[in-house]
This record gives C-alpha cells, structure tokens and sequence, in this order.
C-alpha cells in the first residue's frame, strides 16, 4: 500500500507533457482517482481515448474537468475532495511570453496564485508546484514571471503552514528532453524534411533530463516537503552543438545553420542561484533549498544584517557534468519520443 492509497490526485494543465507523463506513473498505482484539469477539450478528448485504449481497466479512474487556472470559480469546483495538487499549468515557450508577457502573468502568477488559495481552502494535504530554470536571475518574460511565481509559493506556503494545513512546495527544472517547446522534435523534422537543422548558439549549454526524471523528482516533493521547500534534481548538461551532433549522429547528418539568438535567450542555465546555495541540502539527487523564514521584523533588517548573502558559485549548464556526443545519445535515447523516431525512421514513415 503506497501514500497515495485511495487518494485523489489533480494535475492542472493535465494534458501537457508533464501531465502525460505524471498520468503514466500514477495511472497504475493504488490511487483512487486523477482528475485532468485544462482548457483544453481536444486534448482531454484525445486522452481519454486514448486511455481507454491503452488502459481500459484503469481508464475510469481518470476525470476530465474543463477550466482555466485564470478562472478562480473553475479551480475551486473541480477541487471538493482533492488531497494532491501536481500543478503544471503555464505558458512556458520564451517567444510567446516575451511579445504577450501580460498572457505569462495572467497564467503563471495569478493562475498559480487561484490553484493555491483554492487549495488550502478545501483542505488539500500537499501541493507541488512546477517551475523553471528561467526562474533564476531571469531576463525574459517567461523567466520572470516564473520567478514570481515562486514567491507567490512560498507565501501561500507560509500562510498555510500557520494555519497547520496544506504543504505547498515547489521543484525547478532545466531543459526536459522532447517536452512541448524542446528544440529536438524540431530537430528531427528538419533532417526528416532533408533540411539542415537550425542552431541558435552551439556554444549554449543546456541541462538534459528526461520527463521521466522529472516526474521522480515531483514524487520526491510530495513525499519530502517541508512547507515553502523548493526541490532541484541535479543533472548533466551539453552544449547545443553536441545536443545538434548527437540528433544528427542518430537522425542523419543534414547540415547545420546558425541562427542566432532568439528572444530572451540565456548562455546557460541556472538551477540554484548563489544565494540559494547557501540554504540547500544535498539529498543525494536532489538539492533542497528550504523556505526563508524571516518575518517581517524591518528593525532586525536595519540593525542587524547578515554576513553571508551568497555563496561563491551558482548551479548552472556550465559547472555540472558536460556530456559528450556519446553521452548525449544515450541520454536521448531514455526517452520514449527519441525511441519512436527512431523506429518510425526505420519503417519508412
């Protein structure tokens, strides 16, 4: 009998990437139900059959509730009963938030702001919450709506922790292999339509994880949080150039064209700032960066500082493991898309 016996489980933006794949691991488990949450009635039409399909002694567990995080009254209805929250829900791609960034508000801030109110109001046991890499020192819309977005998390999680209820964390991810928006499905198209595939800055380092691993480290939140926690799996990283030779490598080798940076692109990224090193613990693949506790007592702030404020290096794609091009194909290869690809390319489609 797992911690998850019997119990009900909301996935906001439930037919996204993450949500796909946190249906996977629990779909089979001894929880009682999973609701999909989403805006999206196509999607959730799709998974449903889809699901009946595939699993059709489990397909009965999954509910479909139609609602937008942005609307307070739809969150609060699909939540009577609900004793986790894996929320997802967000504008994530860089572009799109940096020419509508009011859109990332309305979404990442507000929305995740509606999910937590109604949360502890109805009782919800834990709350995990799914940030980004872009989330520190960000310098787009998307990144800086994450970030706030953080800090909308941990004071909803120290409001619900004094009135010794519902956990609310929050884990951060870097570049997820194949998730919506990731640039390898773009690469392999391209060398399907025997194009060459288009390169921003092959010096870019970025961390690779796979959804899977992804979905380890929310089951690590739930399973681990303190109020006001934030969960960051380490991970190894490659340099574009190496991600593009290695797609090649398995793809066919149609050239490469560099394009240059694209709106509110970083060099690298970060997982934990400096100033967040200085509060983590190393759980063997996780960091923990707990909740600053202070209060908001200005006299101590004037008359007595702190000494340390930050460490001397930040977690970043440029200070972890770099994999090689061999690395990176193994790495591509945990993944169920690269897989597919894969097999459909030997099959002539």
């Amino acid at each position: 009998m797992s911690a998850y016996s019997g119990a009900t489980l909301m996935i906001t933006g439930g037919t996204g990437s993450f949500g796909n794949t946190v249906l996977k691991h629990f779909l089979t488990s001894d929880i009682g139900e999973i609701r999909i949450f989403s805006r999206d009635e196509k999607k959730q039409d799709d998974m449903r059959h889809d699901l009946q399909a595939r699993f059709p002694e489990f397909a009965n567990k999954v509910k479909f509730y139609i609602g937008d995080v942005r609307n307070a009254q739809s969150v609060k209805d699909a939540m009577l009963g609900v004793d986790y929250i894996f929320h997802a829900a967000a504008l994530k791609q860089v572009p799109s938030c940096e020419f509508f960034p009011m859109q990332a508000v309305q979404t990442n801030v507000i929305g995740t702001d509606n999910v937590l109110h109604a949360a502890i109001d109805a009782g919800v046991k834990r709350v995990v919450c799914l940030s980004t890499d872009k989330a520190a020192y960000p310098i787009n819309a998307m990144g800086i709506s994450k970030a706030m977005m953080e800090h909308v998390i941990f004071a909803n999680a120290r409001v619900a922790a004094e009135r010794g209820g519902t956990v609310i964390s929050c884990t951060r991810y870097g570049n997820v292999i194949c998730s919506r928006g990731s640039v390898i499905p773009l690469f392999i198209d391209q060398i399907k339509a025997g194009n060459p595939i288009t390169i921003t800055n092959p010096d870019m380092t970025r961390f690779l994880m796979n959804l899977d691993e992804a979905v380890d480290l929310v089951k690590f939140a739930f399973e681990h949080a303190n109020p006001g926690d934030l969960f960051i799996q380490k991970a190894d990283a490659s340099t574009i150039g190496v991600l593009a030779k290695a797609v090649q490598q398995m793809f066919g080798d149609s050239g490469t064209q560099i394009i240059g940076t694209r709106h509110g692109e970083k060099l690298y990224e970060t997982l934990m700032t400096r100033e967040e090193c200085l509060r983590s613990e190393d759980m063997g693949d996780y960091f923990r960066v707990a909740a600053d506790n202070r209060d908001l007592n200005y006299d101590k702030f004037m008359v007595k500082g702190e000494v340390h404020t930050e460490s001397d290096e930040s977690y970043t794609s440029h200070n972890t493991t770099l994999l090689d091009v061999e690395g990176t194909v193994n790495k591509l290869l945990t993944t169920e898309y690269v897989r597919n690809a894969l097999e459909d390319m030997k099959n002539g489609k």
